[in-house]
């Protein structure tokens, strides 16, 4: 029969960091909360408070058809945009939709409500679910993720 002790499990400078470890978890989030350190703005925030309005922007609905092909609609002027077409490498555009389409189905939320994209003068470039007002800056994902949305602008964000 061998023995068992509890003491040879963790090594005692193990459960010394973690307790310090939770300890300044703990801390910092009172810390946080006791002198209302306001949280980091985001950039619609931002933008609101500064009053800055688009230079370029679109309303757009994603739609995919039974081939596998998404159809983007200009939903003010009743055209399309463009079609990706099955095989196109487009997957950022597919993998935002995508993620903007699940929180809309978890919301019970259909298609019908436009995204619109936008352009302001200092470049950034975002996607806001009119439905939902959740907002993505599409800069931040690099120049060429950034350029696919782009191009769905009709001027291509070329003033």
């Amino acid at each position: 029969m061998s023995t068992h002790s509890h003491a040879d499990m963790l090594p005692r400078g193990t459960l010394i960091t973690a307790g310090a470890l939770v300890l300044f978890a703990f801390t910092a989030t009172a810390t946080v909360r006791l002198a209302h350190i306001p949280a980091a703005a985001s950039p619609v925030a931002m933008r609101a408070a500064q009053h800055l309005v688009p230079v370029e922007q679109r309303n757009l609905r994603f739609t995919d058809r039974p081939d596998g092909a998404v159809v983007i609609a200009d939903t003010d002027r009743g055209e399309n945009a463009s079609i990706i077409e099955p095989g196109q490498k487009t997957g950022f555009i597919r993998g935002v939709m995508r993620g903007l389409a699940r929180d809309r189905r978890m919301r019970g939320i259909g298609d019908r409500p436009p995204f619109n994209l936008a352009l302001y003068r200092d470049g950034e470039l975002s996607l806001t679910d009119t439905a939902t007002g959740r907002s993505i800056e599409l800069t931040a994902f690099g120049s060429t993720n950034r350029a696919a949305f782009l191009a769905l602008l009709p001027k291509g964000g070329v003033s």
